[in-house]
């Protein structure tokens, strides 16, 4: 065999060699990134130890102005008293070190100084595990920040101590459950529908707007059919779409409704997911779950209807976002009336 021309074996070479050059970088990259989060969390976390040894309430200010003066010097703008600040609230916000060493490698400090400024707990937990878990980038984070989505999961309608121990689990076991996945209301603003359409109008457009539906449904969600036929005796039903959830290991019908919720959907809704499950489901898989979604409901019919029960989750949908106000006072209004509904409930038992 002719040995290859030096020219002509150049490109691979060179092709190799960047690829080893750009590889051996980013593993550099994210080494760095992590350890410099834990020198930052080290950081805050001494500060704070310092300002909490002192009963003077300026001390905290007065010092992390000295020290970046002095770190400022030394170590270059990193160490001003902005980064400084950042870092105390890093060790305020999370001061378990357990919980930063296990989080430094996924997220950037960027992420973590979007994370800190969270101020309820709870749903700071939520967005630091669903950064880890989903592997959202900063701008990722930020838009989950801006539609609510901590707000409009089925998690946050529940009391705060199923809330932490459910956080708690993701934490432990890294499993998601429908509580984390499931949302109300879905924003479907990207659909671009108006005023008037009908039923096929808007699956039409989920299907042209396939990849942007799937990323608002949230983390694991793929597409298996439209308009699926099912045969019951001798009668035919099409489910609206069909998907499937790989984290949760099963699959999803979705039935689409212009009006609003109807005790009678629950009914329809049932029908097709117990003809999947002795059908469809495959061993190993959970029960398929039903996601109706509607342009309104009443809350009583739903709750009175148990529908949790029978794997059902109805959620209203919105073709345009309303002002960022007028979202956030309907969503803390739906959490506070969940939540004290579930309280009563446990009381009750």
């Amino acid at each position: 065999m002719k040995p290859v021309a030096p020219e002509s074996a150049a490109p691979q070479l060179l092709g190799d060699i960047r690829q080893l050059i750009e590889q051996s970088r980013s593993q550099l990259a994210v080494t760095v990134n992590s350890a410099l989060t834990l020198l930052y969390w080290h950081i805050g976390h001494r500060i704070r130890t310092e300002v909490l040894g002192s009963e003077r309430a300026t001390y905290g200010e007065q010092i992390v102005s000295a020290l970046a003066r002095q770190l400022e010097t030394d170590y270059g703008r990193g160490f001003s008293t902005k980064n400084l600040r950042h870092m105390l609230r890093f060790a305020e916000a999370i001061p378990s070190e357990e919980i930063v060493s296990a989080v430094r490698r996924q997220l950037s400090w960027t992420h973590i100084k979007t994370l800190i400024y969270i101020e309820d707990p709870l749903k700071r937990d939520f967005y630091l595990q669903m950064c880890q878990q989903e592997g959202w980038s900063t701008r990722t984070l930020q838009d989950r920040l801006d539609s609510q989505l901590f707000e409009r999961t089925a998690l946050s309608r529940q009391p705060e101590q199923l809330l932490a121990q459910e956080l708690a689990t993701l934490r432990q076991t890294g499993t998601i459950t429908p509580a984390l996945v499931l949302k109300d209301p879905y924003v479907l603003d990207f659909l671009g529908l108006h005023d008037r359409y009908l039923e096929k109008d808007l699956e039409d457009a989920i299907l042209r707007e396939l990849e942007n539906f799937l990323l608002e449904l949230g983390a694991g969600f793929t597409f298996v059919a439209r308009q699926k036929r099912i045969q019951i005796d001798n009668d035919d039903f099409y489910i609206d779409l069909l998907l499937y959830n790989r984290r949760l290991k099963r699959l999803v019908v979705i039935e689409l409704k212009l009006g609003d919720f109807k005790a009678a959907d629950k009914g329809q809704m049932e029908l097709y997911l117990r003809w999947l499950a002795k059908h469809e489901q495959e061993p190993g898989e959970a029960p398929p779950l039903g996601i109706i979604l509607c342009s309104g409901k009443k809350q009583e019919q739903i709750e009175l209807l148990e529908l949790d029960a029978s794997g059902i989750h109805v959620a209203e949908y919105l073709t345009s976002l309303p002002p960022r106000a007028v979202l956030q006072a309907k969503l803390h209004e739906a959490i506070a009336r969940s939540r004290a509904r579930l309280e009563n409930r446990g009381e009750g038992i």
